[in-house]
């Protein structure tokens, strides 16, 4: 336990919005503060990314702030369960109060979603990789769906289930992109046009704009705030590779030991977590990332009966270019109770689990309601 709390969170507008990144990221933090019982001007921690080249910087001079710590950390989207982790360190080690974690993108209204890999002359990445042409990050997390299914002898009717699971819980999820679009079926998932074999359209996460924020302090402050404190128990990070050239085996990512550190942090077990919120990019992330956070034996990850993405995730919920910052969001509303349809029966703790890049960078961060 940290003797921090997460005190607020909150999402900007999601969707085809038309803003700004900046206005988004107004957005994201004011609500979040809202949500907390606070203004700007408690805020003395940012924690962000993806508005510029210095992207603290620019929020802060934005907002108004003149903040005694920052943040600007970027390892893809699983940056943000870091910055729960380097928060709760500075605010423990008093170099500030309040910290808001951000993030938001405009990347379905600029249709900026890029499919091609930047690699630097000279790297094993621009010399063994780039020459195929692979689409980025697609082809390599097929690669990983190819090894999954043949290891384990599954098909692509197995994986496709994620999918129609997905669909199913953003059903229930009002603020969903495809809420009341209709149930998905295995078919569905099979017949959608494939984009690196054996993914196909279905099996890939959204392009919207979107984003969200938490806001965090000491637990002893939080509980003199509105909502019920949400405290950061534990958390753990890992870094594998950049490129797959240089992974050995496909199918240990760095969730095993990011997991592992959280929970012993936390002390606690997969048995003890209610709730779980998990990137999922595409539909083998799911299965793998149980399976590695110790919810289920190799291969077993699709029969997981734990409650999971519970929004319906970035398949179906939304997928602003990272994913990261909403997995805590809705961790928080479901120790809280807020979730209505979909909510968690009884949830006290909950574990957020954030991938960057290709399966190359991990982060999990373990929540839980104060008692």
């Amino acid at each position: 336990m940290t003797g921090v709390a997460i005190a607020g969170a909150a999402e900007c507008d999601l969707g085809a919005t038309g803003k700004s990144i900046l206005e988004l990221q107004t957005q994201a933090v004011t609500r979040a503060l809202d949500d907390a019982g606070l203004t700007l001007a408690d805020v003395d921690g940012i924690a962000t990314n993806g508005i510029a080249r210095f992207s603290a910087t620019q929020l802060a001079d934005w907002l108004g702030l003149k903040p005694s710590w920052c943040d600007s950390t970027f390892a893809g989207g699983a940056v943000f369960e870091m910055y729960v982790a380097r928060a709760a360190q500075a605010i423990a080690a008093g170099q500030c109060s309040t910290v808001v974690i951000s993030y938001a993108s405009d990347q379905r209204s600029a249709r900026s979603r890029k499919l091609t890999a930047v690699h630097d002359d000279g790297t094993p990445e621009a010399e063994w990789e780039a020459p195929y042409q692979p689409l980025y990050p697609i082809s390599y997390y097929a690669m990983v769906a190819q090894r999954y299914l043949h290891v384990h002898g599954l098909t692509r009717a197995d994986l496709a289930s994620v999918a129609v699971a997905a669909r199913a819980r953003a059903q229930i999820n009002p603020k969903a992109w495809t809420y009341g679009r209709g149930a998905l079926t295995v078919d569905d998932v099979l017949a959608a046009p494939q984009i690196s074999s054996p993914l196909g359209r279905l099996d890939c996460c959204l392009v919207t704009d979107g984003g969200g924020a938490i806001v965090l302090t000491s637990l002893e402050r939080a509980r003199d705030l509105p909502k019920r404190p949400v405290e950061v128990l534990g958390y753990g990070e890992a870094l594998t590779h950049t490129g797959m050239a240089s992974e050995p085996d496909l199918l240990r990512t760095g969730a095993i030991d990011s997991g592992r550190r959280a929970f012993a942090r936390a002390g606690l077990t997969p048995a003890d977590i209610d709730v779980v919120q998990l990137y999922d990019a595409f539909t083998v992330s799911v299965p793998l990332g149980l399976e590695a956070l110790g919810f289920a034996a190799p291969g077993e990850g699709l029969a997981v009966t734990t409650p999971h993405n519970t929004t319906g995730g970035g398949l179906a919920y939304c997928h602003p270019g990272q994913f990261g910052v909403l997995l805590l969001v809705e961790a928080v509303r479901q120790l809280r109770g807020e979730c209505g349809d979909r909510q968690v029966p009884g949830a006290s703790t909950a574990l957020a689990h954030g991938t960057g890049g290709i399966f190359s960078s991990h982060a999990t961060v373990i929540l839980g309601a104060d008692r």
